[in-house]
């Protein structure tokens, strides 16, 4: 492994500007360093979910997650390299197959709740999505390998069908969107 922080503090990036994995500068505001600052809190939020009681396959899964997501983000901070591979993509699709396979059609939309897990599990996905937007951005302006832009779609699908599974685990059951109703 590389160079580990022995100090937190640098200063080097009071002027508004930061560190690349490659030792080149950009600004702290950045299409770069939003996307790769976003995969960061979508890891955290997926840290957020594990922190309540999981059934232990998808706490496994969600660990596996983690550090892919802290390999996307490497591979987001140092322009040109590789780290998310087309297999880490199929495995992720296996695991949404397989999960779903199990759920009922959905018929309506369903609201972010739950119970606890669910809920934290749908925060974490509308992170991964606007990861998934800020990867976009960047893309836009830089090369970004496709790989990164898939795995963040399948990921964000996957927590989907994961926050469904743990709505009706922990007993909660899905909230669905009434359409219908009048505001008061």
């Amino acid at each position: 492994m590389g160079n580990r922080l022995s100090k937190i503090y640098t200063r080097t990036g009071d002027d508004g500007s930061t560190g690349l994995g490659d030792g080149s500068r950009t600004g702290k505001d950045s299409a770069r360093v939003n996307a790769y600052g976003t995969v960061d809190e979508a890891n955290s939020a997926i840290g957020v979910l594990l922190a309540v009681e999981l059934p232990e396959d998808v706490r496994a899964l969600l660990t596996t997650i983690q550090h892919q997501l802290f390999d996307l983000g490497g591979e987001l901070c140092i322009p040109g390299h590789a780290a998310i591979q087309a297999a880490d993509i199929d495995a992720l699709e296996q695991h949404l197959d397989r999960w779903n396979d199990d759920l009922p059609p959905l018929k309506e939309f369903i609201l972010p709740a739950g119970g606890e897990g669910a809920a934290r599990c749908h925060l974490a996905r509308t992170i991964v999505r606007r990861a998934e937007r800020e990867t976009v951005a960047l893309a836009r302006v830089e090369a970004v390998r496709d790989e990164a832009v898939r795995y963040l779609n399948r990921l964000s699908d996957l927590l989907f069908v994961l926050a469904r599974v743990l709505a009706r685990a922990g007993g909660h059951g899905e909230v669905t969107w009434n359409h219908q109703r009048r505001h008061g």
